[in-house]
C-alpha cells in the first residue's frame, strides 16, 4: 500500500529519477523555460525551488551544496550570478506551470515550466510597469458624501449672505422710517421714541405760550 506516499516516482528508480530532475533543473536555469510532461514539471518544481532559495546566499558553501544536486558548473554560475539578482526580492514561488494540452501519440499531458521573473507577458519581468491607477469601486457613497458636503456648504453660504442682506435692508428701512416719522402731537407719543417725545412736549408748550400771549 502507498499510504502517505506523496512523492511521484515517475516510474523510475531513485538514481534515475534524481538524474532526470538534475538535468531538467539545469536546463530550466539555463533556458529559463522548458516544455515537459505535467507530472515531471510538478516534480521538478519541488526539486528546483529549494535550490533557487539557497542561491540567495552567494557563498562558497551554498554553491557546493547546489552543485551536489546539479553537477553542472555552468548552471551553478548562471544561477548564482544571473538568476539570483532577479529572484532575490521574491519570497518563494519562483516557477510557474502552464498546461499545454495532450501530446500526440501517447496522449500524455504536456506543460511549460518557467521562471516567473523572466516572463514579460504577465508584466512581472523587466518590462517597465505602468503607474498604478487608483482603486475604483462601484459604490457611490464617497461621491454622495462629497456632493452632500458641498451642497451643505453652498446652502450655508447662501443663507449667510441672505441673512446679511436682510439685516442690512432691515436696518436701512428702520433708519428711513425713523427719519420719516415726525411727531407733531401728543397723540403720537406712544409710537415715538424717547427723544421724539421730549421734542414734541417742548413744541406743544411753546405753542401754548404763544397762544396765551396773543
Amino acid at each position: 500500500m502507498r499510504h502517505g506516499d506523496k512523492i511521484n516516482n515517475l516510474s523510475r528508480t531513485a538514481s534515475h529519477r534524481s538524474a532526470l530532475l538534475s538535468n531538467l533543473a539545469s536546463q530550466l536555469i539555463a533556458n529559463k523555460r522548458i516544455t515537459t510532461t505535467l507530472a515531471k514539471a510538478k516534480a521538478l518544481r519541488t526539486y528546483v525551488e529549494p535550490l533557487i532559495t539557497k542561491a540567495k546566499d552567494n557563498t562558497t558553501h551554498q554553491r557546493r551544496i547546489v552543485f551536489s544536486y546539479l553537477q553542472d558548473k555552468e548552471a551553478i554560475k548562471e544561477l548564482f550570478d544571473v538568476v539570483r539578482l532577479k529572484i532575490e526580492g521574491r519570497p518563494g514561488g519562483y516557477t510557474r506551470i502552464i498546461k499545454l494540452g495532450t501530446r500526440l501519440g501517447d496522449n500524455a499531458e504536456l506543460a511549460l515550466i518557467e521562471l516567473v521573473d523572466y516572463n514579460e507577458v504577465y508584466g512581472k519581468g523587466t518590462a517597465p510597469q505602468e503607474e498604478a491607477v487608483g482603486k475604483r469601486t462601484r459604490r457611490a457613497g464617497g461621491r454622495r458624501k462629497s456632493s452632500g458636503q458641498s451642497s451643505v456648504a453652498s446652502e450655508g453660504t447662501v443663507a449667510a449672505e441672505g441673512s446679511a442682506a436682510s439685516e442690512g435692508t432691515g436696518a436701512t428701512e428702520v433708519t428711513t422710517a425713523t427719519e420719516a416719522t415726525e411727531v407733531t402731537s401728543a397723540a403720537q407719543l406712544p409710537a415715538a421714541t424717547d427723544a421724539s417725545a421730549d421734542e414734541a412736549i417742548i413744541n406743544n408748550n411753546a405753542e401754548d405760550q404763544t397762544q396765551e400771549k396773543e
